[in-house]
C-alpha cells in the first residue's frame, strides 16, 4: 500500500524532522506550512535529494475550509493520505494568566486544539472503514506542559495541550473499530525555536539542566517516537499518550 503522511507545521523543528524520517521509511510526505515557504521548501528539497517524495502545501490548519483544501491537494498529488501527524502548534506569549490577551488565548486554542480536530475530521472521512476506506493512523503532538500547567509562563498553552490529549483519548475510542489508531506524544523540553517564539530565547538553556537527563531533547528523538506510533509495530496501541521528555 502506498503510504502518504500529512504532517502539519512541518517546515521546522519536530515536524521537519518527522518529515525527513517518514520519507526515509518510504512514506510520501505532505509538508504543511503556514507562512515560511522557504523552510518548507528546504524540507522537501532534502527529501527529494535523498530519493524520497514530498510536497510543500500552504494552509492555515486552524481554518476548517483550508484543511479540506490541504487534504485534497495532498491526495491529488501524492495519493490518498493514510497517516496524519497533528504537529502544528503555537506557544502564545509567556506571562501570567491575568495578563493574557484574549486574542492570544484564542489563537493558542485554534492552532493547538481546533486544528487537530479539523484535520482529524478530514482524515476520518477519507480513511475510516466506515466510509469504505482501509484505515490509518493519527499521532497528535502534545506537551508535558499539559501535566505541569506551566505556571507563570504558558498556562494557556498547557490548557490547550491538555484539551488535545483528552481529544486524543476520546477520538481513539470513537474510531477504534474503524481501522484508525489515534495516539499522542507528549514532548518535554526540545531544541526548537518555540521558546524564542514565546518571548524567551534563553528558556531552553535555563530549563535543560532541570531535566532528569540534564539536557533538552533533539527534534529527531521526537520524530522516532511519532513514526513508531504510526507504524505497524504499534498496531495494538491506541488512545495512548507517550511521554518523550527525558524522564520529566
Amino acid at each position: 500500500m502506498n503510504k502518504v503522511v500529512l504532517i502539519t507545521g512541518a517546515g521546522r523543528g519536530i515536524g521537519a524532522s518527522t518529515a525527513a524520517l517518514a520519507a526515509s521509511q518510504g512514506y510520501a510526505v505532505a509538508v504543511n506550512y503556514l507562512g515560511n515557504y522557504q523552510a518548507a521548501s528546504d524540507v522537501v528539497s532534502a527529501i527529494v535529494a535523498a530519493g524520497g517524495k514530498a510536497l510543500a502545501i500552504q494552509a492555515d490548519v486552524s481554518r476548517k475550509e483550508e484543511v479540506a483544501r490541504l487534504f485534497d491537494q495532498a491526495s491529488e498529488q501524492l495519493g490518498p493520505v493514510t497517516h496524519l501527524v497533528n504537529n502544528a502548534g503555537v506557544p502564545g506569549k509567556i506571562g501570567r494568566v491575568e495578563d493574557l490577551d484574549p486574542a492570544v488565548l484564542l489563537k493558542t486554542f485554534e492552532v493547538n486544539m481546533f486544528a487537530a480536530v479539523y484535520c482529524s475530521q478530514q482524515f476520518i472521512k477519507r480513511c475510516s472503514t466506515k466510509y469504505g476506506a482501509a484505515g490509518g493512523a493519527i499521532v497528535n503532538v502534545s506537551s508535558m506542559a499539559s501535566r505541569t500547567g506551566s505556571p507563570n509562563e504558558l498556562v494557556h498553552y498547557a490548557a490547550a495541550k491538555a484539551a488535545l490529549e483528552t481529544f486524543n483519548y476520546g477520538l481513539a475510542s470513537e474510531v477504534a473499530t474503524e481501522g484508525i489508531r489515534v495516539n499522542a506524544v507528549s514532548c518535554g523540553l526540545f531544541e526548537t525555536d518555540i521558546h524564542a517564539e514565546a518571548g524567551d530565547a534563553s528558556r531552553l538553556q535555563r530549563y535543560a539542566t532541570r531535566m532528569p537527563m540534564q539536557r533538552a531533547g533533539r527534534p529527531e528523538e521526537a520524530a522516532q517516537a511519532i513514526m513508531w506510533l504510526l507504524s505497524p509495530a504499534a498496531s495494538y496501541i491506541t488512545g495512548a499518550t507517550l511521554p518523550v521528555a527525558g524522564g520529566r
